[in-house]
């Protein structure tokens, strides 16, 4: 049996689905949702997680809400909020329902209150030494807390002046009575609710006692009647306290099903770490285009099709993995080949005279604006008898296998004529600051009416016309493939690439690149792909490196650096 190598790969939450709707499960319903906590920006790892969740929705017919898990007040900010949503949307989606876990608060507090009336659970008083010195080890079960046969009349009176605000931050929390000597730890009588004199976002200073996350997230979903609740793969032992919890109280019970998350080689995909080099000063903020965050890759110029691509060429798993950052780097690639114009830029202006084209003569040559894109039309690009092109497109003593710019070699400026070095002009320090060279008039196009072979073809400006830009070259974030394996005793720090970044401050563009704006994308030709950045101002254009043409890094590598 022949196998289809180009066929999509299977996704299982699709047929888990898939098996629910024929069996009548949910009767036909897909209802899913994406339930970020705003403590920081969104990165590439929940971009995978929101394609996932929005685009099973649009598969079945279904819905996807957008759930902020707003219980931990002393970490979450309404800015966080914002960009959430942001990101989502620049992803192409739009959220049928928008909630909070806020939104649910009494709710969840009445449940609460029912568990304890039950003997489900209980305050308990101990420090959170004495109840991590509880907990037990693999082998051995937990010890009881001296709290735990607290009549529940007792802990109904406690629990309620906890939210009462007479208690300060610590003095009790409310766990689960579920059973001390399970196997798994998280069913060892959990935390339900701590105290927190914090401000929240949404609810100011009305509670004082929040919800920890696995308690809200199964109720929460439970409220919106969420089919399937798809989580990563770390929440799989969360699952048995989700389904308990949701059983305790007998309300309607969705299903968790868990995925392998998104992990990236040159990549961090920690929050904690994220935010350590945005307050370290590290990255210039959230969105430094070095940044795995959705605001990063976006201003770095990634398109959001080319995201959505990557997350369907990778599928999904049950099997945590390791994929190469190439993968998305070529989804990056083929997208912007289509759709990106096509412009000459100079990187590093070495000066080039043509001594036998006239002094004052400017011609305009066409140029094709994508050749991937026939709409797309040509341009008129100015050429002069002065011009720069890039430095490392020249060599005085070439080895054998290069074939660009030497004394007395041709080579065919791109969308010019064919032009030879005749000579080399160098400073005091014997640095070459310009070539003097002459061109063919009879080969405009670039081919030579004799028909003459010329083996290279090099990209060019026109010093007279050339617009001034700051071009920002980013790379991998960090030297190392796999972050995740940095030993603990290390500072993960110094596994940064010391050059993921690389400023020009005096590029030489075509005239036509000062009319881009912000965000706008294109190619340099035989350079890569280049995004406006923000920064730019009138006059003063900046560009940022969204990738390069192939891909440099295995290169690199291979040299030592």
């Amino acid at each position: 049996m022949s196998t289809d190598e180009s066929a999509p790969p299977t996704n299982f939450i699709h047929e888990i689905i898939e098996e629910h709707n024929r069996t009548g499960r949910f009767d036909g319903r897909v209802q899913t949702r994406f339930p970020p906590e705003p403590n920081g920006y969104l990165h590439i790892g929940h971009a995978k997680s929101i394609c996932l969740n929005f685009g099973t929705a649009k598969k079945f017919g279904g819905r996807c809400n957008l759930r902020f898990d707003d219980t931990n007040p002393t970490k979450e900010e309404t800015e966080y909020v914002n960009s959430i949503m942001e990101d989502v949307r620049w992803l192409g989606f739009e959220w049928d329902g928008l909630h909070y876990a806020s939104d649910y608060f009494e709710q969840l507090y009445q449940w609460a209150e029912l568990l304890i009336q039950k003997g489900l659970a209980y305050v308990d008083s101990s420090t959170l030494e004495e109840m991590r010195g509880q907990r037990g080890t693999v082998s051995e079960a937990g010890a009881a807390s001296p709290f735990r046969d607290r009549p529940a009349e007792e802990s109904l009176d406690l629990f309620r002046r906890m939210r009462a605000g007479e208690f300060p931050d610590g003095a009790h929390v409310l766990r689960a009575k579920i059973d001390m000597a399970h196997p798994n730890f998280l069913m060892r009588d959990p935390v339900l609710y701590r105290i927190r004199h914090a401000h929240h976002h949404r609810t100011g200073d009305a509670w004082c006692l929040y919800p920890m996350y696995d308690f809200a997230h199964g109720y929460s979903d439970s409220i919106e009647r969420v089919t399937h609740s798809i989580c990563t793969l770390e929440f799989e032992n969360h699952r048995p306290l989700y389904d308990w919890l949701i059983d305790s109280v007998e309300i309607y019970h969705p299903q968790q099903i868990e995925f392998a998350r998104l992990n990236l080689t040159y990549t961090v995909m920690s929050k904690r770490k994220l935010l350590e080099l945005v307050q370290g000063g590290i990255v210039s903020g959230w969105d430094d285009p070095r940044m795995p965050t959705i605001a990063g890759i976006r201003r770095r110029g990634y398109t959001p099709e080319a995201m959505r691509a990557f997350c369907d060429e990778i599928g999904v798993t049950r099997f945590n993995g390791l994929t190469n950052l190439v993968v998305l780097e070529n989804a990056v690639r083929n997208d912007l080949n289509k759709r990106a114009p096509r412009f000459l830029a100079v990187l590093k202006p070495l000066k080039v005279v043509l001594t036998n084209y006239p002094e004052d003569l400017v011609e305009h040559l066409d140029a094709v604006n994508n050749p991937e894109d026939p709409a797309a039309g040509s341009r008129q690009v100015p050429f002069s008898r002065e011009l720069y092109i890039e430095r490392d497109d020249f060599m005085e003593n070439p080895p054998k296998q290069f074939f660009r710019l030497s004394p007395g070699r041709e080579v065919r400026l791109r969308y010019g004529y064919l032009m030879t070095c005749q000579e080399a002009v160098k400073d005091a320090s014997g640095e070459i600051v310009e070539l003097r060279c002459t061109y063919d008039p009879e080969t405009r196009g670039g081919n030579a009416p004799d028909g003459r072979k010329v083996k290279s073809t090099i990209h060019w400006v026109s010093a007279s016309e050339a617009v001034t830009a700051e071009v920002r070259l980013y790379d991998h974030l960090f030297s190392v493939e796999n972050v995740a394996e940095i030993p603990e005793d290390q500072d993960w720090k110094t596994f940064l690439n010391p050059n993921s970044l690389v400023t020009v401050a005096d590029a030489k563009l075509e005239p036509a690149l000062a009319a881009l704006q912000p965000g706008d994308r294109c190619q340099f030709e035989r350079l890569g792909y280049f995004c406006v950045d923000k920064d730019s101002a009138a006059g003063q254009p900046v560009f940022n490196r969204t990738v390069t043409l192939k891909d440099e890094w295995a290169k690199i590598q291979k040299k030592g650096g």
